[in-house]
């Protein structure tokens, strides 16, 4: 097992993790989750591990548990491969959406990541709204995002894409490659440095365990031929991992998201969709919202072939769903409140001396 420094172990972890050194607590890195129970790479090695009683109870939100990434603190079990986790560092970074359904929820995908690699494939299933909603995410993860579009070999517009690609990237880095055979591996090479870590993102079928046996020099991660109709694959992966690689990196696999639904505040659209913003400065009102308003410059850019009709759309479609969410989140926190509210009335009650 390699020292926690080839884990992604620092000076400022070591500073976070003083007040849980000084309780007699060991660190470690969760490298995979199976419906809460963890596996762990540790000084001693790696150990299964499960979360202490009051941990669970402090955590209460499914966001606050560890997740694959976590640095956390444990006591191993002397003359056992297992360990107690009584607490989880504060994250660098982040990468999370809402949870499927109408829950107001956020489930945490991945922890502590240096770069998040957004994975798109280059065959009949290279979807650009896919891209902008996976962007938009990733932006406000903590995490650098790269685009990597996979199975290069499968396309025969190749220029044509990475020029989409790279129009609504707005500078994220994007790269073209094939890892089936091998070619354009290198170019990711700036992220995959000692101590590093990444986290392949993507829906399924787009290559992501072809990737990562690319990066390991072997086949260890399982994969399948997707369908010829339509490029759509089913999931390999079953479960998130952080897996060492042979240069010293780390990366995070996960399984293909079938909904990848948005986490973020409404004003991180300004990253995500930096040319409508500088279009929308010479609208005719400042509150412009590109629909029907009078003298609007983003829709005048629709219209004389400026900006994409599509990009537009996709444009008011993410809005409207972070605005959405917002609505949710608030109705929520203000029930709570009122809950919390009439429990304490509830408990001033039940004090209040009985008149005789």
């Amino acid at each position: 097992m390699a020292p926690l420094a080839r884990l992604g172990w620092s000076p400022e972890w070591e500073r976070r993790f003083e007040p849980w050194h000084a309780a007699g607590h060991a660190p470690g890195r969760i490298s995979s989750d199976h419906q809460h129970i963890y596996r762990v790479f540790t000084e001693l090695g790696e150990l299964v591990a499960a979360v202490s009683g009051r941990l669970r109870h402090e955590a209460r939100a499914a966001a606050n548990f560890p997740v694959v990434g976590d640095w956390v603190a444990l006591s191993p079990r002397p003359g056992e491969r297992r360990a107690t986790i009584h607490g989880v560092l504060p994250r660098s970074s982040r990468f999370s959406r809402k949870v499927a359904g109408e829950q107001a929820e956020e489930q945490v995908v991945a922890a502590n990541v240096d770069t998040v690699l957004l994975v798109a494939g280059l065959d009949a299933n290279f979807n650009p709204r896919r891209i902008e909603r996976a962007l938009l995410l990733a932006r406000d993860s903590g995490a650098r995002p790269v685009v990597v579009l996979s199975k290069a070999d499968l396309c025969d517009r190749l220029d044509e894409r990475l020029r989409q690609t790279q129009a609504i990237a707005g500078g994220v880095p994007v790269h073209a490659l094939s890892p089936k055979r091998r070619e354009g591996i290198q170019a990711l090479a700036p992220y995959l440095l000692p101590g590093q870590t990444l986290a392949l993102l993507g829906s399924s079928g787009v290559g992501k365990s072809t990737l990562i046996n690319a990066l390991l020099g072997e086949e260890r991660q399982r994969t399948r031929e997707v369908r010829l109709a339509d490029s759509r694959g089913r999931h390999t992966t079953t479960h998130r991992e952080l897996i060492p690689l042979p240069g010293g990196a780390l990366v995070i696999d996960t399984p293909g998201m079938r909904e990848m639904q948005l986490w973020t505040e409404a004003d991180g659209m300004a990253g995500t969709f930096g040319d409508i913003d500088a279009l929308a400065a010479d609208c005719g009102f400042r509150d412009c919202r590109h629909q029907v308003e009078p003298r609007c410059a983003v829709r005048a850019a629709v219209a004389d072939g400026r900006l994409a009709a599509e990009r537009l759309s996709s444009y008011h479609k993410l809005e409207a769903e972070l605005r959405a969410l917002e609505r949710r989140r608030d109705q929520l926190a203000q029930q709570a409140e009122k809950r919390k509210w009439k429990s304490i009335e509830k408990s001033v009650r039940r004090l209040k001396p009985s008149r005789r």
